[in-house]
């Protein structure tokens, strides 16, 4: 199953370093276990998206997973892929990018041909073959259309979808330079949020979470001083404060990290897929480790 993570201590700077990936993993594993790519995606000072992905697979090089990558940041979006739409190529590995933000996102979303006409001449901005950047590209659209608000695009776009397409899951995390958005949608995969004090659950302690499948690893000292948002598929370690999203909860952390949250899709989706449903690799690809 993919792996998402996302951070704010907006509008403080954040030095970080992620490991993706960070626990051993043999190759030996059969290969829909393998991590078909791994992304973060911040922000330099001056608000530029910045990605670092690759495809990785069970044949390939490990080294981009493995390597500790120390970047700065307000904002983080990170992700490892396990492929459901698309080939392992680096256009379809997360995040991916739109007028300067970005998107992860973990399900799988079916009638894409029905997608590609509702889109029409937005379908231009997906530069891979995901379902995911197609609906990163509608969240696009429906945000221009209701005068930039992404919360609106989200829930707009994700709508359109539960309401016109088979689905999965839709959960994603959306960052800009000092925001930060996830969706939890339906109720098939998990999401946590943790509002984190300085210094954690006992204080004067820098950040250091892992993820309990070993998929991803995250420290920062900077957070034994400031406060952050977390969201990610799994609690990444003891803090009591680990909330699971509801189903069709949309959470925004603002600048300042003032959060609200609200159920936007009560309704389950009109179409909803099982695993029974989804083709063998996007059903392997979907299945916790």
């Amino acid at each position: 199953m993919c792996r998402l993570f996302g951070l704010s201590s907006a509008p403080r700077r954040t030095r970080a370093t992620f490991w993706l990936l960070d626990a051993p993993d043999s190759l030996s594993r059969q290969s829909h276990q393998e991590p078909d790519g791994t992304g973060l995606g911040y922000f330099a000072a001056d608000g530029t998206p910045r990605v670092d992905k690759a495809p990785i697979a069970a044949y390939e090089d490990r080294a981009f997973a493995e390597e500790a990558r120390r970047v700065e940041s307000a904002t983080f979006v990170a992700h490892v892929r396990y492929a459901s739409t698309g080939s392992l190529d680096a256009r379809n590995t997360h995040p991916f990018e739109q007028d300067g933000r970005l998107f992860a996102h973990n399900g799988v979303i079916e009638g894409l041909d029905r997608l590609d006409e509702h889109l029409g001449e937005d379908r231009s901005r997906v530069r891979g073959d995901t379902d995911s950047e197609r609906f990163f590209a509608l969240i696009t659209r429906e945000a221009k259309e209701n005068g930039g608000d992404l919360g609106a695009g989200i829930r707009h776009a994700a709508g359109w979808i539960a309401r016109h397409l088979p689905v999965y899951a839709l959960n994603l995390v959306l960052v800009t330079p000092g925001r930060l958005w996830a969706l939890r949608y339906p109720g098939t995969h998990e999401l946590y949020v943790l509002k984190r004090p300085a210094g954690g659950q006992h204080g004067a302690r820098h950040l250091d979470h892992s993820g309990s499948h070993g998929r991803m690893r995250v420290r920062s000292a900077h957070l034994a001083d400031q406060p952050a948002v977390i969201v990610a598929s799994e609690r990444m370690d003891d803090h009591p404060d680990w909330r699971l999203m509801e189903p069709g909860e949309l959470l925004h952390v603002g600048t300042g990290l003032r959060t609200t949250h609200q159920v936007v899709l009560p309704e389950p989706p009109a179409h909803q897929l099982t695993l029974a449903d989804l083709r063998p690799d996007a059903a392997a690809s979907q299945k916790a480790p």
